[in-house]
């Protein structure tokens, strides 16, 4: 790998001769692969030890792979049943599981693809609410599908300008900024991303990082916590910048108890701030940057949900999406299917309306997803039941893939692997002819994968369409989970 020299410079000065070039000669080795489970639908965390798969020590439910899995060909890859994330990066639940005991509104701020968003709902409770936002119109349909795949109805996603939360002051208890940034981590993973560096390009990620956290801080509540992350080397987008908020507001470092075998690297400039620093060369995984600072002051108050940023008072923003309601019958009708479709386990929801759709919500955070559907454009929010057909509900085809689907409610297919591939490229296979007329719910090794309608002579391939496999070649060797 040409490294270019600028950086190389850098690191030279910043790690010394010997270290620098034990990170050249680790970035010229093969990328860790290495996956989450998502333990809500696969639990079989012994069953995967065995099967030579090697624990991450920060994340319980992470794992390295001793090769990559064939993640196109794995039916439990499209069911949501674990997430494809860098094992660096998981040092995020570790993080939440060492600063947050108790339920929280948190927002991951440039949260596309999705593995940091997934990651706090599987590290938080199920009583916090998580939002999950991004600014590129392409990046977030890729967020909000990672999210309905991976099945929890305590989220809300969104697509806003960081400049937009300003609006919305002491809100949140937790945020996570996993900043853009020059990408250096990502040198043996992406050849391009050591083609597009440069000196250049590394001011201009520490200014947009700055305005970034700026644009953000004040959505954070007194006593809060800002998560920070790059995944970059040098010390003007990492350190300096997390100095810097401890300098220009009312922000105090955090530090995370790790155990020295985990090799994970602490501050780079001399100074006493806690930061977390995973060197490819050091510690097993790709090149990341962490840090945790707590707003200062007391616990706040509850945000004034009728008015404006200001605080003056005056006219409520118009929502941007608002949900709607299909009127009475309809509405009483649609809680009678969720509670035949869905296993709610005594926890309250309300249903959200779009259009001829309903989902649902947790109730606890029914007042919160009214303030932000007047104060943000959300694209999507909790769980997907159903549908409006005729004077029916019908089941979404999204619902096989929440946590919540009671999947005594339907006949169920187990399908086989080779069938589990027709499915998802939406094609047709026979049913038995013992199934019953109607949704009949596929599975592979118990977990759904999605609905068919059986037709007596023939059954439908309800799989959504954007989810399914496009590719009709298969591999001469398959690994999956």
């Amino acid at each position: 790998m040409n490294l270019p020299f600028s950086f190389s410079d850098d690191m030279r000065s910043l790690l010394g001769e010997k270290e620098f070039l034990e990170l050249r000669t680790a970035l010229e080795q093969e990328p860790v692969a290495s996956i989450r489970l998502n333990d809500a639908k696969y639990v079989d965390r012994e069953s995967t030890r065995t099967d030579g798969l090697q624990p991450i020590p920060w994340c319980r439910e992470g794992f390295y792979l001793e090769e990559r899995f064939t993640y196109t060909f794995d039916p439990l890859f499209h069911a949501g049943c674990y997430y494809v994330q860098e094992a660096s990066s998981m040092f995020l639940g570790e993080v939440i599981r060492q600063q947050i005991h108790e339920p929280v509104v948190a927002l991951d701020l440039c949260a596309a693809p999705g593995g940091k968003t997934t990651h706090l709902l599987q590290t938080l409770s199920a009583d916090s609410l998580v939002v999950a936002n991004e600014v590129n119109q392409a990046r977030v349909r890729t967020l909000a599908d990672n999210l309905l795949k991976w099945g929890r109805p305590n989220v809300v996603v969104t697509r806003n300008d960081p400049a937009d939360f300003k609006d919305i002051p002491g809100l949140f208890d937790v945020i996570v900024v996993d900043a853009p940034c020059s990408g250096e981590g990502m040198f043996r993973k992406d050849k391009g991303a050591v083609e597009e560096w440069s000196p250049e390009n590394v001011e201009l990620c520490h200014k947009r990082q700055r305005r970034i956290l700026s644009d953000v801080w004040q959505a954070l509540k007194p006593g809060g916590l800002l998560i920070y992350s790059t995944c970059t080397y040098n010390v003007r987008e990492n350190e300096e910048n997390v100095k810097w908020m401890c300098e220009e507001w009312d922000a105090r470092p955090v530090e995370v108890v790790v155990p020295r075998e985990w090799n994970i690297t602490g501050d780079l400039t001399g100074s006493d701030v806690p930061v977390y620093r995973f060197f490819p060369s050091r510690t097993r995984g790709e090149g990341f940057f962490m840090a945790a600072v707590r707003k200062e002051g007391g616990l706040s108050e509850e945000p004034d949900r009728g008015m404006p940023f200001s605080g003056k008072k005056g006219k409520k923003k118009t929502s941007k999406n608002k949900t709607t309601s299909p009127g009475p019958v309809a509405s009483r009708s649609s809680m009678e299917k969720a509670g035949q479709w869905c296993r709610l386990s005594g926890m309250d929801y309300i249903p959200v309306y779009t259009g001829e759709s309903f989902g649902l919500f947790p109730g606890r955070h029914a007042e919160l997803l009214n303030y932000l559907e007047d104060k943000l454009h959300i694209l999507q929010r909790g769980t997907p039941v159903g549908e409006w057909k005729g004077r029916d509900w019908i089941p979404s085809s999204i619902l096989p893939f929440s946590i919540l689907v009671n999947t005594a409610a339907f006949p169920v297919y187990e399908a086989t692997y080779e069938q589990a591939l027709i499915y998802l490229r939406k094609e047709a296979f026979p049913l038995p002819g013992h199934l019953p007329a109607g949704y009949v719910l596929v599975c592979y090794r118990d977990i759904p994968l999605g609905f068919m309608k059986n037709i007596g002579n023939r059954a439908n391939n309800l799989y959504p369409a954007e989810f399914r496999i496009r590719s009709s070649y298969l591999p001469e060797q398959i690994r999956i989970l």
